[in-house]
Order: C-alpha cells, then structure tokens, then sequence
C-alpha cells in the first residue's frame, strides 16, 4: 500500500456515554477506494463522522497526512477532505451552481467572491457529472438522482485529495447507484482517497479496492472484497443465513440471504392469519 493518507487507531466512538464501535484501527493509502459495510446501528454513519471530526472520538487517534486531526483548523481540513452526507437538505431559491460553487469556499478569504476560475471549475464538473443543464435549475425541482450527482459535482469542485461518501446511492435507482460508484472508482483511479458507507454489497464488491466490515461493536474484517465477503464473515456481521456465489464468467461476487424453509412456512402461515385466509 502507498503512504497512508488516513491512519486510525484504537478508535473508540459512540454518543454520549454510549460505545458503538471500539478497538478500530486501520490505514488507508493514496487511490483507495474503500466501502465501510455492516448492519444497521453497527456505526458506519458515526464511524464516518468520527474520523472527521463532526463527533467527538471517545479515544484513540485520527490521523491525515501524519497530521493528528486535533491540529487541523475547519477550513484547512475542508482542503483535505470532501463530505457527502447521507441526508443533505438544499434550501430553496438555490440552483445547481450554486451548490456546486459552495465546494470552493474552503479556499476563499472571508471578503472575497468566487473567481471566474471558480466558475470555469464548477462548471467542469457538473459537464463531467452530466448536470450542466442543470445550473441554472433551482435544485428544489430535480430528481433524487440529479440531486446527488449536483453534490458529486459539488465534492469534486472542492478538489480535496479525501472524499467520504455516506450512502450516497441511498434512494436511487440501480442506473444512478452503478454511476456513483463508477464515479467513485475514476476518482480513485485519479489518485483520490475515498472511503464510503454502503448497503449494496454487490456494487461494494464489485467496485470497492478493500472493505471495512463493521459489527459485533468493533471492526471485523478488513480486507479486499474476496477476503471479506465470505459466508462466514458476512453472517456473523449480518446476523442473517447470507449466500456468496462466485460469477465464473466475469468474476463478480453476488451476495443474497438464505431463507430456511422452517421460516418460509412460519411467514405463509402469519400471511394467511394476516390476509384471514
């Protein structure tokens, strides 16, 4: 692996008093594009929001560039790092370049506008993301779909050697899911660092370099998708029967859950009370 980017160790997060993920530690390299997986309330969301710096660690260390996260002033962090939430609200009367040009606020003085440089850079991205026709559409009137790839275009224009992406294919549909991480892997293949929390283990093994599988309270597995997607590794995590085959033809993993027919005939038998049958 090259020199790591991001370095965490003995991470111990949670709410209040509250522990949800202990013992974490990990390294991540320059061109990584890693998926952060598990079940719900396993910490994805907190674990991504931890390391940077929007929750308070409980212990351990975060690290960027060998740069302990304590000593990062916001905005030089924001040159570092681009955040997609997982739930962004827009306010109305904003357009699409609008948004895209709040990601070069990091590097601008407090009394100056954007520069036309910045307009030729934000415009680019939304070319690259095909939202180009939308700069001049209040955001408030475009898809789900349109939406995420105006805050693609919005990360790319802050131009930071980190992206973290919590679940940004939540609530689209399997055309723009497979485009955002195709996205996310040109990224990767561009050098940048990206770390992402995802649900839809098919595209995390097909397009993620490595996987941090959460669960049981502390990191699990991290390894290469082939390493970590195992029956095994996956059900416990899961708490779930889940299935792992192998596409022998293009080598891609499919991943699905096994229903035992004792709770097939205990589900038929609710259905029919339920439907008074």
């Amino acid at each position: 692996m090259s020199e790591a980017v991001i370095q965490v160790a003995q991470l111990k997060l949670g709410y209040g008093d509250r522990c949800v993920l202990k013992e974490a530690s990990f390294s991540i390299g320059k061109g990584e594009i890693v998926g952060i997986i598990g079940c719900n309330g396993a910490g994805k969301s907190t674990l991504l929001k931890t390391i940077r710096g929007l929750l308070p660690k409980q212990g351990g260390s975060v690290s960027y560039f060998g740069k302990p996260l304590e000593e990062y002033q916001d905005k030089e962090l924001a040159t570092k790092i681009a955040y997609l939430q997982q739930h962004v609200e827009l306010g109305f009367g904003y357009t699409g370049k609008d948004i895209v040009m709040a990601g070069r606020y990091p590097y601008m003085k407090w009394w100056e506008r954007e520069s036309d440089a910045d307009e030729r850079l934000a415009l680019a991205c939304m070319k690259y993301t095909g939202t180009a026709d939308l700069a001049d559409r209040p955001v408030n009137e475009v898809s789900g779909g349109q939406k995420q790839r105006i805050l693609i275009a919005k990360v790319l224009a802050q131009q930071t050697p980190i992206i973290f992406l919590d679940e940004p294919t939540t609530g689209l549909d399997m055309v723009y899911q497979e485009e955002i991480f195709r996205f996310a892997k040109a990224l990767a293949a561009q050098g940048k660092t990206v770390l992402m929390v995802v649900h839809e283990l098919n595209l995390a093994s097909k397009y993620c370099s490595r996987i941090l599988l959460l669960g049981e309270g502390t990191l699990l597995a991290d390894g290469t998708p082939q390493e970590v997607f195992t029956e095994k590794l996956l059900s416990r995590a899961y708490k779930a029967d889940i299935k792992v085959e192998h596409d022998l033809v293009n080598g891609n993993l499919h991943i699905s859950t096994r229903v035992s027919e004792a709770a097939k005939l205990r589900g038929a038998e609710l259905l029919r009370q339920i439907c008074g049958n």
